[in-house]
């Protein structure tokens, strides 16, 4: 598999006009059988959607968050949402496309989203919730420095725009990761 160092990402804030291709990458990501050529597939515990256009669109146009979005070579490949919530930033909507995965592309993309939320909002820890039964989701999180807190939120049974649960045990466990202030030195590029 081709190493994400092998070719240049570019990483921009989302636009309407990339609402119908980030919509494909995520649900390209979680759902459906082309989910399975990666390993974050949730097919086995949630049917339906994970997404729409109009959540999409919710988060792009939302003040007090970005939809980052991830190129290579001109296509997009990866997202992530950055959201402002005073104290810390939450992480979510992370989608990397299926036929990429494996390849280290995810661990540079949570690390520049650290590093931007870290220099434009000031914020010192950043939050995201997971499914509490993906295990190897979580992790691959924490090898990436997040802690699990144990605090739980119900997964909203119900509400399909979330996804058709295919068990009755889902829930969301908080993950937080402290996120300290990059030191200037060698082989470090600012900006």
């Amino acid at each position: 598999m081709e190493s994400t160092t092998d070719s240049a990402l570019t990483y921009r804030d989302a636009t309407d006009a990339d609402v119908d291709a980030l919509v494909v990458l995520i649900e390209s990501a979680y759902r459906g059988d082309s989910s399975r050529a990666g390993w974050t597939t949730e097919a086995d515990i949630l049917q339906g959607q994970r997404t729409d256009p109009e959540g999409v669109l919710e988060v792009i146009k939302s003040p007090d968050s970005t939809l980052l979005t991830v190129e290579r070579e001109g296509r997009i490949v990866a997202c992530c949402q950055l959201e402002h919530r005073g104290p810390h930033a939450y992480f979510g909507m992370f989608a990397v496309s299926p036929v990429l995965q494996g390849a280290g592309l995810g661990r540079a993309i949570i690390a520049e989203a650290e590093r931007r939320v870290h220099e434009t909002w000031g914020v010192q820890e950043m939050h995201m919730t997971v499914i509490s039964v993906r295990q190897d989701l979580i992790a691959w999180y924490e090898r990436r420095g997040y802690r699990r807190t144990g605090r739980m939120t119900p997964f909203p049974y119900g509400d399909e725009r979330f996804g058709i649960p295919q068990r009755d045990d889902l829930q969301f466990e908080l993950l937080v990761k402290e996120l300290a202030p990059r030191q200037r030195g060698a082989g470090q590029v600012t900006r």
